[in-house]
C-alpha cells in the first residue's frame, strides 16, 4: 500500500493523520511515499491523502478509511471501527458525511486563510465552527464516542481535526462532552502522539 502526498508534512494534514491512525487501529502497515508532479493523474483532485492499494487508487480520508476497515478488518475489535450491520453502519456514515461536510469544511473555512494566507478571524465563520462543534457535542450526550459505545472511525477522523483546533487556540471548553470525549481519546487512540504532534507542526505555519 501506498500513502501518497505532495509538497506538505504528511503528518500535518488532518485527512492524513485520521487515515494514518486508521491504519494503526487495523495494524495496517502504510508505506509512505511523496508523490510527484509525473504521478499527479493519481490524485487529479490534488487531495491529501492518496492511497493506492493493488492497482486501486483512492483519494478523500473518509473513503480511504472506510476501505481500509472493509478490506483489512480481520477481527470483531476491528469491524467496531466501521460495522457491517445496516443500522450502525449508517449511523457512522451520517456522522462522516457531517464531519466531512460541516466539522471539517467550518474548520478549513475559518482556519485556511489565517494559516496560509496570514488574514484575521472571520467572525461570521467562526460562530459556523462553533455550531458544528456544539452539534459534535449533542452527538456525544450520554455516550463515550461519537456513535456511541464503542470507538470507530469517526472518532479517529474528528480527532484528527480537533486536536488541529485546538492547536490553533480553539477553547473546547465550553463544549462538555467534546472536552471529555477529546481526552479520552487522547489516551486511547492508536496514533494519539502522532496526531497531536502533526497538529502541533500544523498550527506552527501560522506563525511563519
Amino acid at each position: 500500500m501506498l500513502l501518497s502526498f505532495i509538497q506538505t508534512s504528511l503528518d500535518r494534514s488532518a485527512p492524513s493523520r485520521a487515515v494514518r491512525m486508521t491504519a494503526m487501529a487495523l495494524g495496517v502497515p502504510l508505506e509512505l511515499r511523496e508523490l510527484h508532479d509525473d504521478q499527479q493523474h493519481l490524485r487529479p483532485q490534488y487531495s491529501i491523502p492518496t492511497l493506492k492499494d493493488h492497482g486501486l487508487v483512492l483519494w478523500e480520508s473518509h473513503t480511504i478509511q472506510m476501505y481500509l476497515v472493509d478490506r483489512y478488518g480481520s477481527t470483531p475489535e476491528d469491524e467496531e471501527l466501521y460495522p457491517r450491520e445496516a443500522a450502525r453502519r449508517a449511523l457512522v456514515n451520517q456522522r462522516l458525511f457531517f464531519d466531512a461536510c460541516v466539522l471539517y469544511h467550518g474548520f478549513v473555512e475559518y482556519y485556511e486563510e489565517q494559516v496560509f494566507d496570514g488574514l484575521g478571524g472571520d467572525g461570521r465563520k467562526l460562530e459556523s465552527l462553533k455550531d458544528a462543534v456544539k452539534m459534535v457535542d449533542l452527538f456525544l450526550e450520554g455516550q463515550p464516542y461519537v456513535t456511541g459505545q464503542a470507538m470507530t472511525i469517526v472518532d479517529l477522523s474528528m480527532l484528527a481535526t480537533v486536536a488541529t483546533m485546538a492547536a490553533l487556540g480553539f477553547d473546547l471548553r465550553p463544549y462538555q462532552n467534546v472536552s471529555e470525549w477529546y481526552k479520552h481519546m487522547k489516551d486511547v487512540a492508536p496514533g494519539s502522539d502522532l496526531n497531536e504532534e502533526g497538529a502541533r507542526e500544523f498550527a506552527k505555519i501560522k506563525s511563519i
